[in-house]
């Protein structure tokens, strides 16, 4: 069966044979997934005329009403969520990250706007400006809602998570959302779909499963478009004439080579010694790997990368690959096989600079399902003593794979963490608070998050790898340039900022 697109409030499939979408874990058909035929321009018309009257109706409270809604009616089903997830080799642990994640990150939009946006269609940002001597004439900022629309372009890894975090801003600015998932996961931003659409105004919301041919034609300087995905795709995406034209808001938040960094004072026997390890771990293991934010690049003090090596290999070898839900499993399978194939190419690429420690690329033991069926593969620990080959700083696998690279100085340091030339998320663990200070200010300019882990903050921290929705996510570079999320920053950054003058009085009769 074609998966259905949901547009102009109904659903409907496209024609032709489509991509087919496999089980993850059994290899068995799920759906198919095709645009062929459906009426895009009329789509963006119908966001453009139904949906932005329906959002421009309501208050910004209002809004979050609605989107609360939403959540709810998704929260009340979740179950089917994971279900689905399953089938993507997505275990209990993982569909929880995506599924409840992305449920209380909306929800926490719509907390926020209920408590820092006014009971209106606009927001004004700051009081009259004096633009004169004589008290007649002034200026002020206020922000609108555009006559537009907001596309936003999500990654296979987050089918929930990825779509909600981009949904709640745009709705909450009052911007109408087309939603394209990426093809292997659209069957699970479907479902989610068709619980939300009827908690949202009409017109709030449509989702096209399959490729979006000329949609990008007809967006402009009123639209906004949220991208997650690779950095090649980003930057196809950035230089279409939407964006380099008609200057259409893009926005991208791109895979990267994210580090985390552990302490010469965190040596075998110290806390942060056993935390680096299972950071590391859990980051290569929750979603198989395949997370935008996931530990890529591991510096350790040289003195101290034989010890690191032996506490992650024995952490690993705990961990049991398998079908989602079978006993004992903590790790699923990768999306599909044509994803195992890329990360085996690009495991190749980083042993060519190195050496697996653990795991075998081509070999693993799986319960429950067939290895080749199924799109399983080992949890890969990788060691590159040559620090300054290229390959471990320029080659993502996307997948269960770490690589650990050995430090001498924290001046060798920074430049290992620029090489990887703009990341999402960073790390350092230790409880040395110049050693911390010396990281993170050398850091901070390639990343878009970083992350303090010590003995102090490890009972309530959120993890290396998990954005939060009050903290903005994205990162400069190769990271994409852009900022997703942080509150209600996010929602800004859908809007319109316009300096009004004239009259204090008359200013005060716009903005009432």
């Amino acid at each position: 069966m074609t998966l259905e697109s949901y547009l102009e409030g109904t659903w409907r499939a496209g024609a032709g044979e489509g991509v087919p979408v496999a089980d993850a874990v059994t290899g068995e058909s799920v759906t198919r997934v095709s645009s062929e035929g459906l009426d895009l321009a009329a789509a963006v018309a119908y966001a453009r005329r139904t949906g932005l009257a329906a959002l421009g109706e309501l208050t910004f409270p209002q809004r979050a009403a609605a989107l609360q809604a939403a959540a709810l009616a998704l929260k009340e089903r979740k179950q089917e969520l994971y279900d689905l997830s399953a089938r993507a080799g997505a275990t209990r642990r993982d569909a929880a990250v995506d599924v409840d994640g992305g449920i209380g990150t909306a929800l926490v939009y719509a907390s926020l706007a209920r408590k820092g946006l006014p009971d209106h269609t606009l927001i004004v940002e700051d009081d009259p400006v004096p633009l004169g001597k004589a008290g007649t004439f002034a200026g002020r900022h206020v922000l609108t809602t555009p006559r537009g629309i907001s596309v936003q372009i999500n990654a296979f890894n987050f089918p929930v998570w990825g779509m909600l975090e981009k949904l709640a801003p745009a709705l909450l600015a009052g911007l109408p959302v087309i939603v394209k998932p990426a093809t292997p996961t659209a069957y699970i931003a479907a479902r989610a779909v068709r619980v939300i659409a009827g908690a949202l105004p009409p017109g709030a919301i449509q989702l096209v499963a399959g490729g979006v041919p000329g949609l990008f034609d007809l967006l402009g300087g009123q639209d906004h478009i949220g991208f997650t995905g690779s950095a090649a795709t980003a930057a196809r995406l950035r230089s279409d004439p939407a964006v380099t034209r008609r200057s259409a808001r893009f926005n991208a938040e791109a895979d990267s080579l994210n580090c985390s960094v552990l302490g010469p004072d965190a040596v075998p026997g110290q806390p942060e010694f056993d935390l680096f390890a299972d950071a590391l771990v859990t980051e290569m293991t929750v979603k198989a790997g395949q997370k935008c934010t996931a530990i890529r690049r591991a510096f350790v003090p040289a003195n101290l990368i034989d010890a690191v090596c032996e506490a992650v290999e024995a952490r690993l070898a705990r961990v049991v690959v398998g079908a989602p839900g079978a006993d004992g499993v903590t790790m699923g399978a990768l999306v599909g096989l044509a994803q195992r194939d890329d990360v085996r190419t690009a495991v190749a690429r980083l042993a060519g600079a190195g050496s697996v420690i653990y795991g075998d690329p081509g070999k693993v033991e799986v319960v429950g399902a067939d290895a080749e069926r199924g799109a399983f593969l080992s949890p890969l620990l990788l060691r590159v003593d040559d620090t300054a080959r290229p390959e471990p700083h320029e080659v993502e696998a996307f997948g269960p794979v770490s690589t650990l690279m050995p430090y001498r100085d924290t001046a060798g340091l920074d430049e290992l963490i620029a090489r990887g030339e703009g990341s999402l998320a960073g790390s350092v663990v230790s409880h040395d608070a110049g050693f911390v200070r010396r990281v993170v200010l050398g850091a901070a300019a390639h990343h878009g998050r970083f992350l303090v882990l010590d003995r102090d903050s490890a009972a309530e921290s959120t993890g290396h790898g998990t954005p939060m929705p009050q903290l903005v996510h994205g990162g400069p570079g190769r990271a994409g340039g852009g900022e997703e999320e942080g509150g209600l920053r996010a929602v800004h950054a859908h809007l319109q900022r316009t300096a009004l003058q004239g009259s204090p009085a008359i200013l005060d009769s716009i903005v009432k």
